[in-house]
């Protein structure tokens, strides 16, 4: 099933070109050779995928796709020193965004990559490695023509669930409804993954509010999420 997701010439995201600020252009230069690769490296095995060599350390790792500009990502980090997250995107502001929050709180438990994150699940990523993987406010793709370019599709949610330990977590948000409808009926119909029994999970007071979520609710969205554990 995983299979069915992502040919290469359907892909869940657009490359934006958009300049950078001088401070995020400065903590490019400074942060991004040490804290940053792309996924085409860790493909290619320039920078091979190993957490704990990225680390110093062996520690449970979880995977966030799409951080945006960075503010729930660098949060959680912070609030769990022992976990070790890596986050994903295309968007370089949002990850020189990030790389500027890394550096004012101090991390040393993120790391941040450039690129396409189902490739890096489906030829990276070891199956059962992974302690969580969260994808918060992915694109919505409100066009009903576009919605096959969703992230969140079948074969997503079984690869996503291949590549989690016994326990671990695949943690969902969206405030388009109809995606966290198709969410809902995906995650169900997935035998390896449990928690969606009785609906949407209500929202954790621990999840920090992004700016994405924020206009959502200046614009009258609900947001709905699905916290889901691996069998």
């Amino acid at each position: 099933m995983a299979d069915e997701l992502a040919h290469p010439e359907v892909t869940s995201f657009v490359h934006h070109r958009a300049r950078l600020t001088e401070g995020q252009q400065a903590a490019w230069e400074r942060w991004w050779p040490e804290r940053g690769a792309d996924v085409d490296e860790v493909l290619d095995g320039t920078q091979p995928w190993d957490p704990a060599a990225w680390f110093g350390r062996t520690a449970p790792v979880v995977l966030e796709i799409g951080s945006g500009m960075g503010e729930s990502t660098a949060a959680l980090a912070a609030a769990d020193p022992g976990t070790d997250h890596v986050a994903v995107e295309v968007f370089e502001p949002g990850l020189a965004a990030l790389l500027m929050r890394m550096a004012e709180l101090d991390l040393t438990n993120l790391t941040l990559l450039r690129g396409d994150a189902v490739r890096l699940l489906r030829e990276a990523v070891p199956e059962g490695s992974l302690d969580g993987i969260r994808v918060f406010f992915p694109d919505p793709w409100p066009k009903r023509r576009h919605r096959k370019r969703r992230l969140v599709q079948a074969g997503f949610v079984a690869l996503a669930a291949s590549r989690l330990r016994p326990g671990g977590f695949l943690h969902l948000a969206t405030d388009w409804e109809d995606y966290a409808t198709q969410m809902l009926a995906l995650v169900r119909s997935e035998p390896t993954l449990h928690g969606a029994a009785d609906g949407f999970t209500p929202r954790p007071a621990w999840r920090p509010v992004s700016k994405f979520e924020q206009r959502a609710r200046v614009e009258g969205r609900d947001v709905r999420e699905l916290l889901l554990r691996k069998r």
